[in-house]
């Protein structure tokens, strides 16, 4: 299937920067041929069970298999992980063998960028890719915790952002992307990350006044000003 077919239809721009989120919760930057995810968390559910709280154990799995997929239709040049990539510094050693493997095939097959996150201050080893506490590109900055004053351009994860909308007496929440054209703020990627409600308190002063909450829907992406979410 080509990737024109998986267009969400919907565009962002953001410090004059055309990107497309994904219904998955990536998002694709057709100049720099680049895909953008945030907050993979992979091995949370072993480092739940570490803690008496069982989960079936195969998040990191799921969670390569989206990724796997995106890479597939996207044929993306370059890779950047906008930190929490990892659920703590011990994941690499909870991974399976199979996950493991997989993992680093994905890597070898373009550039890969980790952004240091507050989960993954530290690169697991033999892992590869190249790891950065921020980057720079053109216009955008990628970072993994939204500042309070940040850059134009800022793209960053670690809320994990939902939105809640209530029509016709039933409400809905979904997993978003949510900011203007200065800033974005990605949803988490990762199986077993859930989302933190845009209007949680988490959020103050990160959204502008006039921003959007682009909502990941089953097949298809609806841009809901912030104003009107619950």
């Amino acid at each position: 299937m080509k990737a024109e077919m998986l267009d969400s239809g919907v565009i962002v721009t953001v410090c004059g920067e055309e990107l497309v989120p994904l219904l998955d919760g990536g998002l694709w930057w057709p100049n720099e041929r680049t895909l953008i995810v945030s907050d993979l968390h992979l091995e949370k559910g072993s480092s739940q069970a570490g803690r008496g709280i069982f989960l079936p154990p195969y998040d990191t799995a799921k969670t390569l298999a989206r990724l796997k997929v995106l890479i597939q239709n996207w044929h993306p040049c370059r890779i950047i992980s906008l930190g929490d990539s990892f659920h703590d510094c011990n994941a690499e050693s909870r991974m399976s063998e199979t996950d493991q493997q997989t993992l680093k095939e994905l890597v070898d097959l373009q550039e890969w960028i980790w952004i240091a996150g507050n989960h993954d201050p530290r690169p697991p080893a033999n892992i590869g890719g190249h790891f950065r506490e921020t980057l720079n590109i053109g216009p955008l900055s990628f970072v993994h915790e939204p500042g309070q004053n940040p850059k134009k351009g800022e793209l960053s994860g670690h809320l994990h952002p939902a939105a809640k909308i209530r029509r016709l007496g039933r409400s809905v929440r979904r997993r978003c992307f949510v900011g203007n054209n200065q800033r974005l703020i990605l949803p988490a990627f990762g199986a077993y990350t859930g989302g933190l409600n845009i209007t949680d308190a988490a959020f103050d002063g990160l959204l502008a006044t006039g921003s959007t909450a682009w909502v990941l829907g089953t097949d298809q992406i609806y841009p809901i000003a912030v104003a009107q979410c619950v």
